[in-house]
């Protein structure tokens, strides 16, 4: 029997171990093996041990059943994966992968390099719109199951997703095709139902988590029973004399699973407007409850099929009965055997880590290791002693054709050509390096984010006790500044810069993010002692004691002091928010210009125009613009439009009571992103 037409398919549940071993014949399968192993105790049970289960189980298994000689197939929950939907733009077939390998990194909420993933794309001849399913799993999750069977001595042959392995044994056996009508596609397991929407030209995939353990949990709550005599008594349910208080305790978990069903199919509906659900098939042993399938009828205005036997999967003699009623909890196992058969009907991805099937292959390979080394001994006393005999049939110097001299200079003239034309003018071009390196430090943003909302945290709290208006804010702007970029101030001020010549090497990663914090203040005293003096305790205190921190990837320097303006005075509600006469100097208002330090701390809050801070070089006055743009890595204009629209700002309140005046504050400090080649305690930040 040819091992290619075998195929072992597993489904490790948290209720029982279902198997089924299925040989192909062309386009027709028949059973061969098939196995039904409950555990000693559900997973789901409070007091049971997950990993001692599934080890007792998993040995009973192979002890029953040989399962060498064939390939294997095995599943993950649904609830321990990802599934992702979309709609790919018109493209030429060629490039659809690399745009799914680009939504992939859009849609998996992990790093791609941690996960194990596949695709499928999904057509219709009715439809021009082309969709794709991007399954995914963590690879430490694939290793953890790999590594249980290790422990019994199977190596696997693929891995897929228990949902998509439902469909597949759905799909072929029910004979899915363009014709068939919209159809849902219901999996109620121990701990969780994997919901499948099925459509021509379309599949769509979610995992809740409600199943038969809820139903269990229920029955423990209303008649104060063990877990394991609420699991005796849900499965006799049918036949108890209080079969009516039973299903009346469990009533609410049938409306839960319901309502998610709604909620799952709604949220299709709204992204696919044509879409036409008629039935739901229903697998799994909790339909075996009374009612359930009437009451999911009744509140989803469907028909609910239980699926009783597959219509191309039978056994004959005496298992033929059990393997029958063993039908709605072996569908994953039946897909997963025809995904190792290699039957294309379905979807067809396989989420085996490739150092996993490489070591595979080659550790099958290994018995033949000895005959090849056999043969290249043989082959090499050949090439060793073929010369030798051949020797005395090479024609002499003189007799040689005049090929073999045109062909050896044809060498020489080559390899001159390669030295003088293209080995000694060769540079490295470090450009394309360069470019994919623009994805470097893109996580630095949302530490940053988060560090803008503890700054506000801290302002509104410090306002609330020091009895003062929360300062509004106006404005945050970032700009990324590279490695060995010029110095200038956000906004610009020095000259301009020179665009950079091509690099002649790898830029390197890391550098510094310029960020400025624009924020108004109400301020009841002309010098503005008391708001200069509150800044300075909360937001500037908080920069400079959070400058250094664990998980965080860079320190916080504040390099420039903040400096402060006044926009109006409170000479009444006409004159409120007034601006600046153009003959004071930007950053003063009338009456707020004399010299003197106030609160002159380096690194502080001090108003403009003659104080004693330090004036950055390039501006007539030392005022410090806003950034351009919201500072992804190379800068650029327009890009608070979005963000604007989004979230946008609180307005400058204005000083509407005599007396008062609003007030600027600009505060500058910047992210140095940490260098991982180096100690923590040698990158700190200035200030």
């Amino acid at each position: 029997m040819a091992t290619g037409n075998v195929c072992w398919g597993i489904e490790l549940g948290a209720y029982a171990i279902k198997a089924v071993k299925l040989e192909r014949s062309d386009d027709e399968v028949s059973v061969l093996e098939y196995a039904v192993i409950p555990h000693r105790k559900p997973l789901s049970t409070p007091d049971a041990d997950p990993i001692d289960t599934l080890r007792v189980s998993m040995g009973q298994l192979v002890s029953q059943f040989d399962l060498s000689g064939a390939p294997i197939s095995i599943s993950i929950p649904g609830h321990s994966a990802f599934a992702r939907f979309a709609k790919l733009p018109p493209v030429e077939p060629k490039k659809i992968p690399d745009i799914v390998k680009f939504e992939a990194v859009q849609q998996i909420p992990f790093p791609i390099d941690q996960v194990e993933w596949d695709y499928q794309t999904f057509a219709s001849p009715d439809n021009p719109d082309v969709e794709v399913g991007i399954f995914a799993v963590m690879r430490e999750r694939v290793m953890e199951i790999l590594a249980k069977w290790n422990d019994v001595g199977v190596t696997p042959d693929h891995v897929t997703i228990g949902p998509v392995s439902a469909y597949n044994a759905i799909a072929w056996d029910q004979n899915f095709g363009d014709k068939t009508p919209g159809t849902v596609i219901l999996d109620i397991g121990t701990t969780a139902t994997d919901l499948i929407v099925c459509e021509p030209g379309r599949v769509w995939v979610r995992t809740f988590q409600i199943g038969g353990h809820q139903f269990t949990e229920a029955l423990v709550q209303a008649f104060k029973l063990s877990y394991s005599k609420a699991e005796t008594l849900k499965a006799q349910a049918e036949q108890s004399k209080h079969a009516r208080h039973i299903l009346q305790a469990m009533r609410p978990v049938f409306g839960d699973i319901a309502q998610e069903v709604q909620r799952s199919i709604g949220y299709y509906q709204s992204s696919h407007r044509d879409a036409n659900l008629t039935r739901l098939i229903a697998l799994g042993s909790t339909f075996n409850l009374p009612g359930l399938r009437k009451y999911l009828g009744q509140q989803l205005q469907m028909e609910v099929i239980r699926l009783e036997k597959f219509n191309r999967l039978s056994i004959d003699g005496p298992r033929g009965a059990d393997f029958e009623a063993a039908t709605g909890n072996l569908a994953t196992a039946y897909g997963l055997a025809l995904q190792g058969l290699n039957f294309q009907h379905g979807i067809m991805v396989n989420l085996m880590p490739v150092s996993i099937t490489r070591e595979a292959v080659w550790k099958k390979k290994t018995k033949w290791f000895a005959l090849a080394a056999g043969l290249s001994v043989a082959g090499a006393g050949v090439a060793f002693f073929k010369p030798l005999m051949e020797k005395a049939t090479v024609p002499n110097e003189a007799n040689k054709p005049p090929e073999i001299a045109q062909a050896a200079k044809r060498v020489k003239d080559l390899k001159a050509m390669w030295k003088n034309d293209v080995e000694s003018k060769f540079v490295t071009d470090y450009r394309a390096a360069n470019v994919a390196l623009l994805l470097a430090n893109r996580e630095i943003y949302p530490f940053i984010a988060d560090d803008l909302g503890q700054i506000m945290n801290v302002a509104r709290e410090g306002a609330v006790a020091e009895k003062f208006v929360p300062p509004a804010f106006v404005s945050f702007t970032t700009d990324y500044r590279a490695p060995g970029t010029a110095d200038n101030v956000i906004g610009g001020g020095n000259p301009p810069v020179e665009p950079p010549a091509p690099p002649t090497g790898p830029v390197a990663v890391g550098g510094r993010i310029v960020s400025q914090l624009e924020i108004t203040m109400i301020s009841d005293t002309p010098e503005h002692l008391r708001t200069d003096r509150f800044v300075n305790d909360t937001i500037v205190k908080w920069l400079r004691d959070n400058a250094k921190r664990e998980g965080v990837p860079y320190t916080i320097a504040v390099s420039v002091s903040p400096v402060a303006s006044s926009i109006g005075t409170g000479q009444g509600a006409a004159d409120a928010g007034a601006p600046v006469p153009a003959a004071a100097p930007v950053g003063m208002s009338p009456g707020m210009g004399r010299p003197g330090g106030r609160d002159g701390r380096p690194g502080g809050v001090m108003p403009m125009g003659g104080f004693d801070s330090p004036v950055p070089d390039g501006g007539s006055s030392g005022m410090i613009q806003p950034a351009t743009g919201y500072g992804s890595p190379g800068g650029g204009s327009g890009g608070n439009t979005n963000l604007d629209s989004l979230a946008p700002l609180p307005p400058i309140p204005p000083a509407g009571e005599p007396g008062k005046t609003t007030v600027i504050y600009k505060i500058n400090f910047e992210a140095i992103i940490k260098d991982p080649s180096k100690p923590a305690d040698t990158q700190e930040g200035k200030s």
